[in-house]
């Protein structure tokens, strides 16, 4: 006699008996509440709505746009525009090291000012930045994958609080068209759709960075041709109104840089 496949059968069968016995406590417990009708359960899946019912249309976009590169702090300045009176945000790329690819503001800014006039101030006194060169789109593509969805709910007396609003997490890819060159990931939250569109690519002169990593603090490791780049992805990741754009850009890689 298996002794072995006679215990896993009785675990199987107590494991499904358990379940059994929390189903039917649980409809009990709900056995006067109405059942959800099939519109319903379609709508919380399909239907989305906005977050708020007032008209947002002198809202923007969040747009990014890359100021340059400082090689001697091996990162790339990036600033997030919010509108024409609000503060930016504006965000370090790390280019190489343990935190290369990571898009990390600048917190120690904003601690000390959160006037846009003072850190606009800041940003034109950035030291001069090496410039990065514009790439063709096309040779690049993007490629999206929904790790997660989700629903939410808007709190409220309205009407709109009883839609649901998908919410994603979405991973974004962006790959050379040919198979050959640097290449990089991330995951963003998506809201209403999961559509993003890769907008800009920009390349890292080679030049500049063998410059870089051939000081003795820095290593190389892999090939360095092509080198390094950066894309600017947009996507649906403002849930306001009927949903506005936001960027983010991605270090894009074929070799990893180490302090």
């Amino acid at each position: 006699m298996n002794r072995d496949a006679k215990t896993q059968s009785a675990l199987i069968a107590l494991a499904r008996s358990r379940r059994m016995q929390r189903a039917l406590a649980h409809a009990y417990l709900h056995k006067n509440a109405p059942l959800p009708t099939l519109k319903s359960s379609l709508g919380y899946m399909t239907t989305t709505t906005t977050v708020s019912e007032t008209n947002e249309s002198a809202a923007i976009a969040h747009r990014m746009q890359l100021l340059g590169v400082s090689h001697t702090e091996g990162v790339a300045y990036v600033v997030e525009e919010l509108g024409a009176s609000e503060t930016p945000v504006v965000y370090r790329l790390w280019l190489r090291g343990p935190r290369a690819g990571y898009l990390v503001p600048i917190h120690a800014w904003y601690e000390q000012c959160e006037n846009a006039d003072e850190i606009r101030a800041r940003i034109a006194a950035l030291p001069d930045l090496a410039p990065l060169v514009r790439s063709t789109s096309e040779a690049w593509m993007l490629s999206t994958r929904i790790v997660q969805r989700r629903a939410l709910r808007v709190a409220g007396p309205g009407a709109c609080s009883d839609l649901p609003i998908r919410k994603f997490a979405l991973q974004l890819l962006v790959e050379p068209v040919s198979g050959m060159g640097p290449s990089g990931k991330t995951t963003v939250t998506a809201f209403l759709r999961p559509q993003a569109q890769l907008v800009d690519v920009w390349t890292i002169p080679d030049t500049d960075m063998a410059s870089t990593s051939a000081s003795p603090s820095a290593t190389l490791r892999g090939p360095a041709e092509p080198g390094l780049a950066i894309a600017r992805i947009s996507y649906t990741g403002i849930p306001s109104g009927v949903g506005l754009d936001k960027d983010t850009v991605v270090l894009l890689t074929s070799g990893l840089y180490e302090e």
